[in-house]
C-alpha cells in the first residue's frame, strides 16, 4: 500500500485524465445541442416543415409542436444506437484495449459530426445521429473504466467525477454555442452540429497520447509492457506491489466465465436493484425532457 500512496500526479497522468474526460464532454455537448437545434426555424424549415407550420401557429403548445415521429427520431437515435454500440464496446475494450476503443468512439463522433453538419435530407441528417450514437456508446463504456484504471486508489473517486464534470461542462457549452448560432441565418444549425467535431478531434489526437492502461495489456497478457505503463502514469518505478495485485486480479477475472449469471445470486441483486432504481428515477424527474425540448 506504501508504493500506492507513493506514487505521483505527474503532467503525463493529468493529461491522460483530461484528454479521456473529453469522451464525457463530447456526450454532454450532444445532449445540449439537440434540442437547441430541434427549436430552430432554419432547421424546422429545412427537415420538418410541418413542425415548422405547428410552432408558427399563434395557439401552438409544446405538445403538438414536437409531435412529430421524425423529429423525435432525430432525437432518439444517437441513444438506440448508444445503447446497442456499447454492448460491441465492452468488447472491444477487452479484446483491442481501451485505448483503441477510445480512439474508435473519436472516430464514429467525428464522422457523426460531419455527416450531420453537412445533411442535405433526413436520412443524412438521422445516419449522422447514428454515428453520434455509436460514438456515444463506445465512449460512455469506455472513459469511465479508462479513468478507473489509471487513476491512482487514493485519487480514484475524484478522477471518476471527471467524466461527468465535462458532461455538464459540455452541456454547457452547447447551451451557449446554439444560443449564438440561433442568430446566424441560415446555416446556424449546421454550425451547432458541426462544432461537435471539436471534443471528437481533441479525443482522436489524445489517444494516442495516452497510454493503454496496465490492467487492460497485462489481461491481453502483455505483462511487460502493463508494468512500463504503470510505471508510467506512476511516475515511479517502484510498482511491483501494485503490479502484483493487478496481475491476481486479472487472473481471477479469468476464472468468471459468466460474469451476468453473477447477476441474479443473493448478494448480487440489492446493488444491482439500486443502480437499475437510480437510473429510473433519474429519467422521472424529466431532466432529458427539459434538456431535449425545452
Amino acid at each position: 500500500m506504501a508504493e500506492k500512496n507513493n506514487s505521483k500526479i505527474t503532467i503525463y497522468v493529468l493529461s491522460c485524465w483530461i484528454f479521456a474526460a473529453f469522451g464525457g464532454l463530447m456526450f454532454g455537448y450532444d445532449i445540449g445541442i439537440s434540442g437547441g437545434v430541434s427549436g430552430m426555424d432554419d432547421f424546422l424549415k429545412k427537415f420538418f416543415p410541418q413542425v415548422y407550420e405547428r410552432k408558427s401557429h399563434a395557439k401552438e403548445n409544446n405538445y403538438c409542436k414536437y409531435d412529430d415521429q421524425l423529429l423525435q427520431l432525430f432525437t432518439s437515435s444517437l441513444y438506440l444506437s448508444a445503447l446497442v454500440a456499447s454492448f460491441f464496446a465492452s468488447k472491444a475494450a477487452t479484446k483491442f484495449g481501451r485505448r483503441p476503443t477510445i480512439c474508435m468512439a473519436s472516430i464514429f463522433f467525428l464522422a457523426g459530426a460531419v455527416l450531420s453538419a453537412a445533411a442535405k435530407n433526413k436520412l443524412m441528417l438521422i445516419f449522422g445521429r447514428i454515428l453520434f450514437g455509436i460514438g456515444v456508446g463506445f465512449g460512455n463504456e469506455t472513459v469511465p473504466l479508462f479513468l478507473t484504471e489509471v487513476a491512482p486508489i487514493q485519487h480514484r473517486g475524484a478522477v471518476n467525477i471527471l467524466f461527468q464534470l465535462f458532461v455538464t461542462i459540455g452541456i454547457f457549452i452547447a447551451n451557449l454555442v446554439n444560443y449564438g448560432t440561433s442568430m446566424i441565418h441560415p446555416h446556424g444549425w449546421r454550425l451547432s452540429l458541426g462544432f461537435a467535431a471539436v471534443p471528437a478531434i481533441v479525443l482522436l489526437v489524445g489517444s494516442f497520447v495516452i497510454t493503454d492502461t496496465p490492467s487492460s495489456l497485462i489481461e491481453r497478457g502483455k505483462d511487460e509492457q502493463g508494468k512500463a505503463a504503470l510505471k508510467k502514469i506512476r511516475g515511479v518505478n517502484d510498482v511491483e506491489v501494485e503490479y502484483q495485485e493487478i496481475v491476481a486480479a486479472c487472473e481471477q477475472a479469468k476464472l468468471v466465465k459468466h460474469p451476468f449469471r453473477n447477476l441474479a445470486k443473493a448478494a448480487s441483486i440489492p446493488p444491482l436493484v439500486i443502480a437499475i432504481l437510480l437510473q429510473i428515477f433519474q429519467q422521472f424527474t424529466g431532466i432529458n425532457a427539459i434538456m431535449f425540448y425545452a
